[in-house]
């Protein structure tokens, strides 16, 4: 029986990267293993409050170092006295201070002793007279302290707290110093995260071939559609579960933040905090095609995981460089720097995320954006053709008979009816 064969519709790249990338990211998507990616930035997180509160706890059980006064009783009365006067002015500037009962034996006393069998809080001692006080401490802290036991003293001395003048005081929302200092904080902020969550997501690209390589279905996939859409599509549907990534924890985020009051003192960045959010998933797709893209081409050279191990400390490396020099222009706006690091491509996306918290113009980001599409463009066809040669090891003449052969294989068993 004769049975007519029609060869299907050969595919655009694009229909076929669709293709591509759908298979990947619904299996990646519903995988078991899926649930345990989405927790694992949560427990450095974790790890990090319990660390905080530790912390704190620690801090709060370390009381203030204390000056201990060891004087006649008359002139220790006095330099408490002038203590207590010069707090409403002063606060925390001054020290802690109290008496110390000296030897009722008449014997001499030695500060230095007393000091180094103190087990307390007792850090200094003062002794002497109020015309003439010895402080006994540490290096740093004599240092420290020598002017505040003379003011101290001084008070002491005129039996009373110098007259300090009343300040009528104007308050402004803001200033210029401390709007450029809360958005380099904001700037640090977004960089940081952004470095973060692109070292953390695409080095997954790495190792995206190994298994696919090892059970020979990337050859099955040549031979249906060209290698460059499997590039493509293996590239994006990365991107995309990268992206259910930050949006439940980004959702998360949000949802601890707004019932913390800290959300309330962020500091706002210069394009407002909409257009940044915005800005930054901008970035980090772009960041993310960029630095995909050449991991991508990098992973298609290795055959196990041993060998993606291998790669992955020079591609960290890759990371931090990119991530410092964008951290170096980030501090020197508006110079060569600056500009040398919006124009690298690896670098731009950190250098113009960082600059949308510090300069309020808009019109640098589409140029930027522009800039770092044609990039994307250029990497994602070269990644390809450097994907090609290496996944399959041979030219495009090479990839069209394997094609060819695969494709008359099935042919033949269809038509024979196997």
């Amino acid at each position: 029986m004769n049975r007519n064969l029609t060869t299907p519709g050969r595919l655009s790249i694009w229909q076929a990267a669709f293709v591509i990338a759908r298979r990947d990211f619904v299996a990646i998507l519903f995988s078991r293993t899926f649930l345990f990616f989405l927790l694992g930035p949560l427990f450095p997180i974790i790890v990090g409050v319990a660390a905080g509160g530790i912390g704190q706890q620690v801090a709060e059980g370390v009381s203030d170092p204390v000056i201990g006064i060891a004087m006649e009783q008359a002139d220790t009365d006095a330099m408490l006295a002038a203590r207590r006067a010069l707090e409403p002015d002063l606060g925390s500037i001054l020290p802690p201070m109290q008496a110390i009962e000296r030897p009722a034996d008449g014997s001499d006393y030695d500060p230095k002793q007393q000091l180094a069998q103190s087990s307390g809080d007792l850090a200094a001692i003062v002794t002497g007279t109020p015309a003439a006080p010895v402080l006994t401490a540490t290096d740093d802290r004599a240092e420290r302290w020598q002017g505040r036991v003379a003011l101290v003293a001084g008070t002491a001395l005129s039996q009373g707290p110098p007259g300090f003048p009343d300040v009528t005081t104007q308050t402004v929302a803001t200033s210029g110093a401390s709007e450029k200092r809360s958005r380099v904080a904001t700037a640090q902020i977004g960089q940081t995260l952004l470095f973060l969550l692109t070292m953390l997501l695409a080095g997954m690209v790495l190792s995206n071939l190994v298994e696919e390589k090892g059970n020979k279905i990337i050859e099955i996939l040549a031979a249906a559609i060209p290698m460059d859409a499997v590039f493509l599509g293996k590239l994006f549907a990365m991107l995309g579960v990268s992206m259910v990534g930050i949006s439940v924890w980004g959702g998360t985020a949000a949802i601890l933040l707004a019932f913390n009051p800290i959300a309330a003192s962020l500091p706002e960045p210069a394009v407002g905090w909409p257009l940044f959010v915005t800005f930054g998933i901008i970035y980090f797709a772009m960041g993310y095609l960029l630095i995909g893209s050449v991991f991508l081409a990098i992973g298609s050279m290795a055959a196990t995981v041993r060998e993606v191990q291998t790669l992955s400390m020079p591609v960290t490396m890759l990371q931090l460089i990119n991530f410092f020099f964008a951290s170096y222009a980030m501090a020197h706006q508006n110079t060569a720097a600056e500009y040398a690091a919006i124009a690298f491509p690896l670098s731009s996306p950190f250098a113009m995320l960082a600059r949308a918290a510090q300069q309020p113009e808009i019109w640098p980001h589409l140029a930027a954006l522009a800039w770092q599409a044609m990039w994307v463009a250029i990497f994602i066809k070269l990644g390809a053709g450097l994907f090609r040669r290496r996944v399959m090891k041979s030219g495009p003449q090479g990839v069209k008979k394997r094609r060819f052969g695969l494709f008359r294989k099935a042919s033949t068993q269809v038509a024979s009816g196997n």
